[in-house]
Formats: C-alpha cells, sequence, structure tokens
C-alpha cells in the first residue's frame, strides 16, 4: 500500500497555482493577495481628533481644575471633513468633531465631558498636556510602507485595509470552485423519503461545507446513481467550470464502483490503496491536463477524513498558501488505545480539551466505524496513531488534528 505522505507529496507535485485575478474589493474575500500592497500616504493623512470637544493649546489649560476652571473664547467649529483652513492663539480655541483635522497653534484637545459645552466661551474644569487626543498623521501607516504582504488571504480586516489605502480593485488568487457529487443508487436527497436499501446522502452536504470552511466555494451537485454514462457526463460537465472535482463512492474493489470504471485510464487518474484508517481506497488525477480530481471513500467518516488529510492541503497549493493540515497539537491521550492496525496510519475521532492546568488533553470517541456519523459530529478533533504504534496507554502524548 501507498504511505499516506507519499500520496500527498503525488497530490501537491500535480497542483499548480490558480492564475491571479484583479478584482474589486467585494469580489475579493476570501482570495490570497498575489501582490504586496504598500500606503500611498499617512495614515492618518493629517493631525486630527480623537474625541469630540475643543482644540486648545495645552498652556492655556495647564491650570484648569474642577475649582479653578479655566473659560476661553470659541472662535469656530471644525466638522470631520472640513477642508477649509482653521487656527488658533493663545486665549482661543476651537469646537471640533472626532476626526476633524487639528487647527493651526493648537496642541491638544479637551473632551466635551470635561467642559460645559459652551458655543462662544468655554468653561473648562481639567487640564490636558500637549499631544492629548490627537491622532498624529502617519501614526497608523507611514507612506510606502507594505500593510499587506503577498501571500495574505483577504478577510474582513484586511479588505478594510485595502479600501483605508485607496484600493478598489487588488490582484488575488481566488477562492478554488469546487464541485462536489457522491454517486451510489442507494442515495436519496434529504427531505425525501426513503425506502428499503436506501439511504440518505450526507457526503456531498459536508464535503460542500468542508470546502467553504478550507476557503473553497462549494458547488453542490447532487447525487448520481451507478449509470456509468451518467457520472462520466456529470463530471465533464463540471470541468468546464471547476477548479476541482471531489466524487464520493464508487472507487473500492466492488463489482459497481463505477467512479474508478469510468475515470480509470482517462488523464492522469489513479486508484490506489492508502494505508490509513478510515480511507484506504482513494482516486486522483489530472483531467483536461489542469482539473485536479478527487476520489474519495463513500462512508461518510472515510471521505471526511480523506478530505482534511488530502483535499485542504490541496485547496491551499491552489492560493499559492502553504498546503498544511488542519492545526496540529500535541495532547496526553486520557485513556488508552488498546489496538491500532500495524502498518496504517489511523485518524481516530476524538474529543480535545484543556484540563485545569493548561495542558491538551484528548479522548478517543466511542464509535469509530467508517459510517458512525454521529461520533463525527460530536468529535472537534482526530488522533493520529501512527502506522509503527498499535497501542497507547493513558498519559502518552499524541498528534492530534484540531477539526474546523
Amino acid at each position: 500500500m501507498k504511505q499516506v505522505d507519499e500520496h500527498l507529496a503525488d497530490i501537491l507535485g500535480a497542483i499548480r497555482e490558480l492564475p491571479p485575478l484583479e478584482l474589486a474589493l467585494p469580489e475579493s474575500y476570501g482570495g490570497v493577495l498575489a501582490e504586496p500592497v504598500t500606503a500611498p500616504v499617512d495614515l492618518p493623512p493629517f493631525d486630527n481628533s480623537a474625541m469630540d470637544g475643543y482644540a486648545v493649546l495645552a498652556s492655556d489649560v495647564a491650570s484648569a481644575a474642577e475649582t479653578s476652571p479655566v473659560t476661553l473664547s470659541v472662535v469656530g467649529d471644525i466638522a470631520a471633513g472640513d477642508q477649509g483652513a482653521y487656527g488658533i492663539g493663545p486665549g482661543l480655541c476651537a469646537r471640533i468633531m472626532t476626526g476633524a483635522p487639528l487647527p493651526g497653534g493648537a496642541d491638544a484637545i479637551v473632551p466635551v465631558e470635561w467642559t460645559d459645552g459652551g458655543t462662544a466661551k468655554v468653561t473648562i474644569r481639567r487640564s490636558a498636556t500637549p499631544g492629548h487626543y490627537i491622532r498624529r498623521a502617519g501614526e497608523d501607516v507611514t507612506a510606502g510602507q507594505t500593510v499587506l504582504p503577498e501571500g495574505t488571504r483577504l478577510g474582513p480586516a484586511q479588505i478594510g485595509m485595502l479600501a483605508a489605502v485607496g484600493r478598489a480593485r487588488v490582484l488575488v488568487r481566488p477562492r478554488p470552485r469546487v464541485a462536489v457529487l457522491s454517486t451510489g443508487s442507494e442515495l436519496i436527497e434529504p427531505g425525501r423519503p426513503v425506502g428499503p436499501g436506501q439511504i440518505w446522502d450526507s457526503n456531498s452536504f459536508a464535503l460542500t461545507a468542508a470546502v467553504t470552511a478550507a476557503g473553497g466555494v462549494g458547488f453542490r451537485q447532487g447525487t448520481v446513481g451507478d449509470d456509468p454514462r451518467e457520472v462520466l457526463a456529470t463530471i465533464e460537465e463540471q470541468l468546464a467550470y471547476a477548479d476541482l472535482i471531489i466524487t464520493s463512492g464508487g472507487v473500492s474493489m466492488g463489482a459497481r464502483d463505477v467512479v474508478k470504471e469510468v475515470l480509470s485510464g482517462l488523464g492522469t487518474m489513479r486508484f490506489e490503496k492508502v494505508a490509513m484508517r478510515p480511507g484506504k481506497p482513494q482516486g486522483f488525477g489530472l483531467l483536461d491536463d489542469r482539473v485536479p480530481v478527487f476520489t474519495l471513500p463513500g462512508n461518510p467518516v472515510s471521505a471526511y477524513v480523506s478530505f482534511q488529510v488530502f483535499v485542504r492541503p490541496a485547496l491551499r497549493a491552489l492560493q499559492g498558501l502553504p498546503p498544511t493540515p488542519p492545526r496540529t497539537v500535541r495532547a496526553y491521550l486520557a485513556v488508552p488505545i488498546t489496538y491500532s492496525p500495524e502498518g496504517l496510519r489511523q485518524y481516530l475521532r476524538a474529543e480535545l480539551s484543556v484540563d485545569e492546568d493548561g495542558n491538551h488533553r484528548v479522548v478517543p470517541a466511542e464509535g469509530q466505524g467508517s459510517h458512525q456519523v454521529f461520533s463525527l459530529a460530536s468529535s472537534n478533533a482526530l488522533i493520529v496513531v501512527p502506522e509503527d504504534v498499535t497501542d497507547l496507554q493513558a498519559g502518552d502524548n499524541v498528534d492530534v488534528l484540531e477539526l474546523p
């Protein structure tokens, strides 16, 4: 059997980064920057007020106190966005709004709460030192500074940063478009009644959601029966727009493993046994010389584990990101693992937590069958048991993949 790391290396060796696109900011969410972004100007671009209040000379209010307030003449109002030229001298001040430009001569802001709120004259009851509540030009970002390096995934804060430096469009590697379909004549759409020998399809829903969680855009294609012509036609249809295709089911050694039947010999498709549990039967290759196709096992847990181990890193590689699996932590076992098959890397569903001493603690789920969806839904992690380990004791440290 092929080793897990060898199979992943072959996958990543075939993946090519998506070409970058110039997108408007709203469409760039989730994309990965294909260029560094620098600030064309200082941020903020001018000295401005951090509070609603009064722009003053700090020396004028140095002695202000509740028992001995200072009174200044108000010479004007300055609002945010005001483009006028203003200045003050000794004994004078200006009412100012948050974000408004600081008038010439002023070196402090007195919050309105420290005053009587006067409009012609104002009484100030507390002192303010130079620079008080003033946002200085360039305090956040200086002109020419790199604000987002190439390779940054764009979330809400990063898109806000792009807008703040005046970018309306940006060059990104977009979120991969992923077509997901389940095969099997026994599968029924949720919401419809099931008959004898039938089950509701869960794989395509779980895998489409997993694509979204991994940063892609999932398109669920529903279920396809075991007619080879229908399966091939459905897969070929996705090649026109998908950056990656995922199927589940029909890849083992059975007489009606239709996915394996129709894709064998096409493109670079290969079907192999990988030394892992769950998820031994795997298929991967490129169709049309460009579209990666993952054919995952049909058992729900096998499909989901295979996604985290193989597909998730490939999705990251498509965007030029490090092709990492879910975050791995070291944790101690709360209970022993009495048996793991020698020669196979086992992924056990588990509950990961932090104990009272701040250490990661992990407990394997009771149900580990590859068909047992409940234990998967009740787990937040996968214990990784290496190929050469057959049993572990309570207290032993293990690698644990945190599930999204």
